[in-house]
């Protein structure tokens, strides 16, 4: 990983790239959806403090363990004066979001252990298709992968 001198308090996006393991792309991205700033040169080009490093490797980390990143956003912007996340913000944070990993794992267990009802069908199209119906709240009502809405069943003849 390439070093950066100490004196050195704002990294051009290839530095911040190279530092943080972010592809430039990303950067620019992560930018736009306003997770980092930057300030630009006389030049117009791209100058990014020192702490962006910590603030992309606290992005890519909520990343890395599905958070979205409007998600990431807000908790960032819940910081005072837009500063970079501590250990203590990470914990607090993640704290939060644990409920909804948690959430996420049981839904990909549940369809890792029903996905095989799926595999030779192809149709998305069964009475209690987990992949189109998950629970299959309405499967005592209608069939198949499409629901109508209730006003639209009703004017239908036999519905």
């Amino acid at each position: 990983m390439p070093q950066i001198p100490e004196k050195i308090q704002e990294l051009t996006v290839g530095q911040l790239s190279a530092r943080s393991g972010a592809a430039v792309s990303a950067l620019h991205f992560y930018e736009t959806k306003g997770l980092i700033s930057s300030r630009r040169t006389s030049g117009n080009q791209r100058r990014y403090s020192r702490d962006t490093l910590r603030r992309v490797a606290f992005i890519r980390a909520a990343q890395r363990v599905g958070i979205p990143l409007a998600t990431i956003r807000e908790a960032l912007a819940e910081l005072p004066e837009g500063r970079t996340p501590t250990r203590a913000d990470w914990a607090r944070m993640s704290q939060l979001w644990r409920a909804e990993l948690d959430a996420r794992i049981e839904q990909l267990a549940k369809l890792r252990d029903t996905l095989t009802d799926c595999i030779g069908c192809g149709c998305l199209s069964m009475k209690n298709c987990v992949l189109s119906n998950p629970d299959d709240i309405f499967g005592q009502r209608v069939v198949g992968s499409r629901l109508l809405p209730e006003h639209r069943r009703q004017d239908r003849p036999g519905a």
